[in-house]
């Protein structure tokens, strides 16, 4: 198993809440839940970067203002 980095995370204390119910209903720890939602977010972008795009469609995002 490779180490596991630790860092703080400041997040609104609803979103906590929310985090924390969604955890409980998936029978994991509320960090079990947030590093399986970052998994499927990061398999989900390398899913879409390895797809080839579509003529007309965007090449990367903007950040905006």
């Amino acid at each position: 198993m490779s180490e596991k980095k630790k860092f703080l995370l400041r997040i609104d204390s609803a979103l906590w809440d929310d985090l924390q119910a969604w955890a409980a209903d998936e029978l994991r720890s509320v960090n079990g839940q947030i590093e399986y939602v970052l998994k499927q977010a990061v398999a989900a972008r390398r899913r879409t970067a390895r797809e080839p795009r579509k003529e007309g469609s965007p090449q990367g995002r903007s950040r905006g203002p």
